[in-house]
């Protein structure tokens, strides 16, 4: 496993795997690993001759400067990882190679209408930092395929929008959200989570799946069966719920009658404690 720390040698090292034809995956992360990363880079590699995985936790994504302080870093344990999955290229750089200019001094990006919706609207900027760091990252790797999970839905939506609006030559690969056995959807995140709040935020998935489960059976009942997800999620206790909604996932409108739509996804942001967690499921 090669592993990169400056962006030059890295550029070197796949412009050489170009030269012999060799197909290049690239999978960014910003760490302390799961299963779900994994099924990415797994993924990666089954469609690729050369899997890259960055791992940098990115500054300009974090409208809370609190959080990306607590944010969680264990670098030794993601090589680890990562070695096993017999990745071949892993990135991670330091902020003073990705922002020369000083991230206090980054460009911004406006996602347009994403920026005023679910996540857009409730961490004002995080999109900007995403869509400048993966910027960034396709000009470094110049991949053929970049792979995001289902978790981070409108994430996919944004990256989409970048690919299509800067021409970028690449074809994004989403991969469904994977959970643990009590369907908590896996992140990084859960580790800030105590031992009784874990078991407290598989209500966030429980609560999608009661919402799911009236949707199909009453397809126009959407505020109803909202409702009573939100019901469900105020009786579990320690939970926040910052929205909760049902979405078309190609423009993001938020839906009246899931039958106009070709694909529906129901989207939960909510804390857990002090932990802010994100959710969807496809209807």
């Amino acid at each position: 496993m090669h592993i990169f720390k400056t962006i030059q040698p890295l550029k070197k090292f796949l412009t050489k795997a170009v030269a012999r034809n060799k197909t290049v995956g690239l999978v960014p992360t910003m760490g302390t690993l799961h299963e779900g990363h994994l099924a990415l880079v797994n993924k990666s590699l089954e469609d690729n001759d050369i899997s890259v995985c960055s791992i940098y936790v990115n500054p300009t994504q974090f409208n809370n400067p609190q959080d990306l302080e607590k944010y969680p870093r264990n670098l030794a344990s993601d090589l680890a990882m990562l070695e096993k999955t017999q990745c071949q290229v892993v990135f991670c750089p330091s902020d003073e190679e990705m922002y020369p200019e000083g991230k206090e001094n980054s460009l911004t990006i406006n996602m347009g209408y994403l920026n005023t919706v679910l996540e857009g609207k409730y961490r004002p900027g995080h999109f900007s930092g995403v869509g400048v760091v993966l910027s960034k990252l396709f000009h470094i790797v110049n991949p053929d395929r970049v792979y995001f999970g289902q978790k981070d839905l409108q994430q996919v939506a944004v990256v989409q929008n970048l690919i299509h609006n800067l021409f970028f030559d690449l074809q994004l690969i989403r991969v469904p959200t994977v959970r643990n056995e009590s369907g908590l959807a896996l992140s990084s995140r859960n580790n800030r989570l105590s031992e009784s709040d874990k078991i407290t935020a598989t209500a966030l998935y429980r609560a999608l799946m009661m919402i799911k489960e009236e949707l199909q059976k009453k397809p126009a009942q959407v505020v109803a069966a909202q409702q009573k997800g939100l019901r469900f999620l105020e009786n579990e206790g320690n939970i926040k719920v910052e929205y909760l909604e049902i979405i078309d996932t190609e423009k993001f409108g938020i839906v009246s009658d899931t039958r106009n739509h070709q694909e529906i996804a129901i989207c939960i942001a909510a804390y857990v404690g002090e932990v802010r967690l994100i959710d969807n499921v496809l209807l």
